[in-house]
């Protein structure tokens, strides 16, 4: 095997989807991708993770991709709010759905002992979005349980773990609205000290980490060499970030976009950050705090178009704003720049065309996006990294909405090659192809106009 890892195989576990990606770091290149639904089981003690059926998926997508393409290093990235209580080298209890608003019975206790937002720079989110929320309800509803724990593991160790038999915790996952971490100090919050929980996080390693090798198991089950190293991990925005870090001038604004839509102002004003409005840091991969502020956009892109959406037409944008065709926020209560808003449509969406309907969510996704991007303090030019990307419109109408330079990422999925990445080390210069500019397809025509009419 080369000294140097080139061809790294990235296990990418998002909300909504489970990835296994092969990325060639020599040509900035995913060279195999497979996908799978992320699946919550339904079922005491509460909703969790299907754990098992991703570590089936992974080993056998692994020897898949072993055995026709070179595989020298594994790394991991996973959605945030997400921690795995171990008992042993088993779980304690099941890796607990972020969505499930069980903690929320423990609300009053959990306020009086949570940190302040000037400490942690974390909003108070709803049902298990908060992982000190989620511990917190955890530890005082199963105490039976929670007093087996012997080490909790943030969500992408934990996968470093079934592979090395290693544990470590790492920064992005810890800072990422947890109430866990104080990013100004760079280490674990009054809380999770009073709490005792700190001394119970497996050793802090940074994300560039390579933790050791895949188990003698492991290598025969998949075909993978039992050389081959393996790196601590990232939480998932993060991950889109790093390339950004390692090649980019700051201030710059990336946006993470999926499930959620994050936005990470690098080199921005942390002074705009409102709590109640989803405002908050992110700590990146080397540990640095990064004014952040997210939205639930790939979650309401696909309630709000009915999960058909229909690419539109010139024809179809004029519909939409010369008809004051508006999505009002927001269909996900509790979260992003809205948080208090009754989503509602000005005009029954059962009655419009299918190109007319995508076109208003994607120009109210653009709004969104605009609004967030000012309580994080946003500056310079805007990357759009992951499946936003591919919506020209919304990538054109937030252009022309913030008047700064957007770009469209290159690759097919930022978090895959953000984490692919760690193998270069924090020294490392990503080679990646261009970004592709954005604007000139479509005419906004009157954009403005309907923009103040929709914040009216």
């Amino acid at each position: 095997m080369s000294t140097t890892p080139r061809f790294i195989a990235v296990l990418d576990v998002g909300k909504t989807n489970v990835k296994v990606v092969v990325h060639d770091l020599g040509t900035g290149e995913d060279v195999f991708v497979r996908t799978r639904p992320n699946a919550v089981v339904d079922a005491p003690p509460y909703p969790h993770f299907d754990v098992e059926g991703m570590w089936t998926f992974f080993l056998d997508t692994l020897k898949e991709a072993s055995s026709s393409q070179r595989i020298d290093a594994l790394s991991f990235t996973t959605h945030g709010a997400t921690f795995a209580l171990l008992a042993g080298d088993r779980l304690a209890l099941p890796i607990l759905d972020y969505e499930f608003h069980g903690p929320d019975a423990l609300e009053g206790d959990y306020l009086v002992a949570r940190p302040s937002f000037a400490e942690s720079f974390t909003p108070r989110l709803p049902g298990g979005l908060n992982a000190g929320a989620q511990i917190f309800w955890q530890a005082r509803t199963f105490p039976d349980a929670f007093a087996k724990v012997t080490a909790i593991l943030p969500y992408p160790q934990y996968w470093a773990f079934r592979f090395t038999g290693i544990l470590a915790s790492e920064r992005t996952s810890l800072g990422v609205h947890t109430d866990l971490w104080a990013p100004e100090k760079r280490g674990y919050s009054s809380f999770a000290k009073a709490e005792g929980w700190s001394r119970l996080f497996a050793p802090l390693c940074s994300a560039f980490d390579r933790l050791g090798t895949v188990t003698a198991e492991i290598a025969a089950r998949t075909g993978l060499s039992s050389d081959t190293p393996v790196y601590c991990g990232i939480h998932d925005s993060n991950a889109s970030l790093l390339p950004h870090l390692l090649g980019r001038q700051p201030p710059f604004t990336v946006l993470s976009t999926g499930t959620w839509v994050i936005v990470l102002a690098v080199g921005g004003d942390a002074s705009a950050l409102d709590a109640r409005r989803d405002g908050l840091c992110n700590v990146d991969a080397f540990g640095n705090p990064v004014p952040s502020a997210r939205f639930m956009g790939g979650r309401e892109f696909d309630l709000l178009t009915g999960g058909r959406p229909q690419k539109p037409t010139q024809d179809d944008i004029r519909a939409v704003i010369d008809g004051g065709v508006m999505v009002r926020p927001t269909f996900v209560p509790g979260c992003g720049p809205f948080p208090d808003g009754k989503g509602e449509w000005s005009t029954d969406p059962a009655s419009l065309p299918g190109g007319v309907r995508t076109a208003a969510v994607s120009l109210y996704l653009a709004l969104v996006a605009r609004a967030a991007m000012a309580v994080a303090g946003a500056a310079g030019p805007i990357i759009i990294e992951g499946p936003f990307g591919r919506d020209a419109l919304f990538a054109e109408a937030l252009q022309r909405l913030t008047k700064r330079q957007v770009a469209i990422a290159s690759g097919t999925t930022g978090t895959s090659t953000g984490a692919a990445m760690l193998a270069l080390g924090q020294g490392g210069r990503p080679n990646l192809p261009p970004d592709r500019p954005v604007g000139g397809v479509f005419n906004l025509s009157g954009l403005e106009s309907y923009a103040e009419r929709w914040a009216g």
